[in-house]
């Protein structure tokens, strides 16, 4: 996970928050399709994939023994606008993903992943019937989720205390 800061023209906007076009130039890209589901009792954060997306992954991995590399780079103004970039690299198959996730709307999502240290990918069509379109990543290094969602709920602090 690598702690990185908006760029200095995100940060011109003061006080009054990030220019408009950087703002929207991030929510533009990110990723809206996530949720949670229930894995033995435990809620799995999960990334929902088209089904294409999601089967061109699978056909590329199936079979093969494949790790996960994943990496969390945080993006914040300190003006409480936090956003994730989840990087996924596989060990197989040529595969890197990113997804841009607004965590100020989604920290339950990584509340989440800090406590399960588990990911999942898999189409919209993902049922308990249909288990074999879900794919579980474990984190590689589980504190950095951990230490991930302290620094989310610091920026994101910065943003209620700026609205007393």
């Amino acid at each position: 996970m690598v702690k990185r800061w908006f760029s200095s023209s995100f940060k011109a906007g003061g006080p009054r928050g990030p220019p408009p076009d950087e703002m929207e130039k991030l929510l533009e890209r990110v990723h809206d399709d996530i949720d949670m589901f229930d894995f033995n009792g435990k809620n799995v954060p999960r990334i929902i994939l088209t089904d294409r997306k999601f089967d061109d992954i699978m056909s590329k991995i199936q079979g093969k023994p494949v790790s996960v590399n994943t990496n969390l780079n945080i993006l914040q103004d300190g003006l409480g606008h936090v956003f994730v970039e989840i990087m996924l690299d596989f060990s197989y198959g040529d595969i890197h993903e990113e997804f841009l996730i607004y965590a100020n709307e989604s920290l339950e999502f990584f509340e989440s992943l800090a406590n399960t240290t588990m990911l999942a990918l898999s189409p919209p069509d993902y049922s308990e019937v249909n288990q074999d379109k879900i794919f579980m990543v474990q984190l590689p290094k589980p504190e950095k989720a951990i230490e991930a969602i302290d620094i989310i709920k610091n920026g994101l602090s910065k943003k209620s205390g700026l609205e007393k």
